[in-house]
């Protein structure tokens, strides 16, 4: 099991790759007619909005290794009994049901976690948009 969470690691970098940029391209999203503006004020209030979309929570979602370890009982339960049912060995079943059921978890993981990470871009770009109209400036998306 030690070798099957180990092979998750480069995807559990890329995960937290892939949700970094998520961030940064979530607050560039906001888009602001600039005709007319003081750029270098723009630029501070642009800043300070920012730095207040930091404040929204991030919303955590169970473990990777949780996710994996209940979708692996559930399809250890599975597999043996659908062995069990078939005539064939039970515990082959359970271990064919494991494996599958480790996959099925971490993938599950890594849809809450994409999902989680939306929500979270989400609201930080309207913390920003929302900033900078109570700020005075137009914004057109």
């Amino acid at each position: 099991m030690h070798h099957q969470l180990r092979s998750l690691r480069p995807l559990t970098f890329l995960s937290l790759a892939s949700l970094a940029l998520l961030s940064l391209s979530a607050q560039a999203n906001v888009i602001v007619d600039t005709q007319g503006v003081d750029m270098e004020r723009y630029h501070a209030d642009r800043y300070e909005c920012e730095q207040l979309s930091q404040q929204v929570e991030h919303q955590q979602t169970d473990s990777l290794g949780h996710d994996a370890l209940r979708s692996t009982g559930k399809g250890a339960l599975l597999g043996a009994a659908g062995g069990a049912i078939a005539g064939g060995s039970g515990s082959k079943g359970a271990k064919i049901g494991a494996g599958v059921g480790l996959v099925s978890g971490a993938l599950h993981h890594s849809a809450e976690k994409r999902e989680a990470q939306q929500e979270y871009s989400f609201e930080q770009q309207q913390v920003v948009r929302n900033c900078l109209i109570n700020r005075g400036y137009q914004v057109l998306n």
